[in-house]
């Protein structure tokens, strides 16, 4: 027997692209970091939001439901957390002097971007809410448990792991454009402005 309906999986995947592309707090803060220091800033915050995701993935799949049981109800802290982090990160970056891009690129580790997707990750409310509210509705009774969340973890990291790769290439594509100071300049309020507006409504959503 299949450990999965090929039917069910098929609408998975198509629910989690719409889900993926949809931007998101994981989505502006890769957008950000790959207009305002390089791609390779942008890949590398996306590895560690696809981390921070595996973690609460893992959690769920090894039947720990109990931890994220324990997140949605202190869901209004650890939004505000999150959301505290991004705008503060926004007006940092909205507020930093314009350079060139290969001094840019410097100016952030890999392993801070890595660790500011982390972190955005397993404070970001709506893979939380995803995880428990939306992944039971794929999961077929008949089956076993184990292997089907597995199935769609795996599924939705790659595909959203995928979706956020492009969008970290196609900001690194357009980096470019944005040379010179006064260019460098209007980068950073790009970058900041969405940092911000996303922790702002990050901090505006509701349980």
């Amino acid at each position: 027997m299949m450990p999965f309906d090929p039917q069910l999986l098929l609408a998975f995947a198509a629910a989690s692209l719409l889900v993926a592309i949809f931007p998101g707090p994981i989505v502006m803060l890769v957008v950000a970091n790959a207009l305002a220091h390089g791609t390779s800033h942008g890949l590398r915050t996306l590895l560690g939001t696809a981390s921070g995701t595996a973690v609460l993935f893992l959690v769920g799949g090894l039947g720990m439901t109990w931890v994220l049981a324990l997140l949605s109800e202190w869901f209004d802290i650890i939004r505000l957390v999150g959301a505290a982090y991004l705008v503060w990160l926004g007006i940092k970056t909205w507020r930093a002097p314009p350079v060139r891009l290969a001094e840019s690129e410097k100016q952030v580790k890999g392993g801070v971007s890595f660790l500011q997707g982390f972190l955005i990750a397993v404070t970001n409310p709506k893979t939380i809410v995803f995880f428990a509210a939306f992944f039971p509705q794929f999961v077929t009774p008949d089956l076993p448990t184990g292997p089907q969340f597995a199935i769609l973890s795996l599924t939705f990291l790659l595909i959203a792991t995928t979706t956020d790769a492009v969008y970290a290439l196609l900001c690194g594509r357009l980096r470019p454009w944005l040379t010179g100071e006064r260019r460098g300049r209007i980068r950073n309020r790009i970058s900041g402005s969405l940092l911000i507006g996303t922790g702002l409504v990050m901090a505006l959503a509701r349980k």
